[in-house]
């Protein structure tokens, strides 16, 4: 079984810098890490190496400093990892990301074999789309399985998974090949043993631009994004919060709450209390 591990590097949010002509995020020098959905992926991708003697192999489209976050995910253990990294490919929407990819994953091929499988995150944590990995299963015409949260069974021809949905389970049953999008919940991802940990920090992936998978310049990057960012915003800190001691009787801390329900102007939810618990007066 070949499999390919799709994941993405995202900026640290704590450094977070927004290209005002673009309104794009800006990453080049912003410290980075993996995203934390597509860590799962490759944890799912490490057990099937050593469950079913998988081969696994990882691929991530970015700037050149995506290759540290490849040299980060080839701690699970896995075989091969490529990045596409091209001038072309930036400012791509979730269109293009797809395009990119999937000449990607079809260069990929040519050398690793045909995958039978492909992993990614549910999504990721700077676009919070969720597009990416049904994009590419679209683009491929393979099955999907989302929001996969466990892996019961796995054969030459089918996988059997638990899926969450927004309340409650769903066994299904995906015909190979397949993408799957992992979520939060798959299991807590491995620490690298000490030889993986060497043959990481040396790795050097192979890396591909647009003219080596034959891609279209019109239909990757920005200017093969139809989605236009209107305005991108990033939220102020928060304020830290009062806390009312759990020692004072209830009766005061009804009055405590209602003073700084007061302390805002346009607030009518003290009004509201008032009428629920019959209080004449604040």
């Amino acid at each position: 079984m070949n499999v390919l591990v799709c994941i993405k590097q995202i900026p640290d949010t704590s450094n977070v810098r927004i290209d005002r002509k673009t309104n794009n995020l800006i990453r080049e020098g912003i410290p980075a890490v993996i995203n934390p959905d597509d860590l799962k992926a490759l944890e799912l991708g490490a057990q099937l190496k050593e469950k079913y003697s998988a081969r696994v192999a990882i691929l991530t489209m970015g700037p050149p400093q995506a290759i540290n976050a490849l040299r980060d995910a080839m701690i699970f253990g896995l075989d091969e990892a490529f990045l596409l990294s091209d001038r072309a490919f930036a400012g791509a929407d979730t269109l293009a990301t797809t395009y990119a990819l999937n000449l990607g994953i079809n260069k990929i091929e040519t050398e690793f074999g045909k995958f039978d499988l492909i992993l990614t995150g549910k999504q990721a944590a700077d676009g919070d789309t969720g597009q990416v990995g049904p994009g590419i299963a679209t683009r491929r015409k393979y099955s999907l399985g989302a929001y996969v949260e466990k892996i019961e069974e796995i054969n030459d021809t089918h996988i059997i998974a638990l899926r969450r949905l927004d309340r409650g389970y769903e066994r299904i049953k995906i015909k190979i090949p397949a993408l799957l999008t992992i979520t939060e919940e798959f299991g807590t991802p491995r620490y690298g043993s000490l030889p993986d940990l060497i043959k990481a920090i040396k790795y050097q992936p192979k890396i591909f631009n647009a003219k080596d998978i034959g891609a279209d310049l019109k239909k990757c990057g920005f200017f093969g994004s139809p989605t236009r960012v209107v305005r991108t915003n990033i939220p102020p800190a928060r304020k830290g919060g009062d806390i009312i001691s759990k020692n004072e009787s209830p009766q005061e801390v009804v009055e405590k709450l209602f003073e700084v329900l007061k302390s805002f102007e346009s607030i009518r939810l003290s009004e509201m209390f008032e009428k629920i618990l019959g209080c004449d007066k604040l």
